[in-house]
């Protein structure tokens, strides 16, 4: 989620991440590190992107969940659950 904020939001508006950041009220590292890929979107942080670009923060929620599920589902056999039976 973070390389695409990067590549499809942050770049194309030619602003620096420590600029962004500071615009956001957060810290240069908090952004980097998503913008990095190295930590999920947050509601917060989803929020300040929907107010500094207009991109709607729970379609940006959207992704992230979409996104967390499909690496979910790349070791689902490992996932060791069995339907639970319930009462009668």
């Amino acid at each position: 989620m973070g390389d695409w904020l990067k590549t499809e939001i942050v770049e194309p508006a030619q602003v620096s991440v420590t600029a962004l950041a500071e615009h956001f009220g957060v810290s240069r590292q908090a952004l980097s590190t998503l913008l990095n890929g190295n930590s999920n979107l947050s509601a917060d942080m989803a929020i300040r992107f929907e107010k500094a670009f207009g991109i709607k923060a729970d379609t940006l929620l959207r992704m992230q969940t979409t996104y967390e599920l499909a690496q979910a589902r790349k070791h689902e056999q490992d996932i060791k659950v069995e339907k639970l039976a319930t009462a009668a």
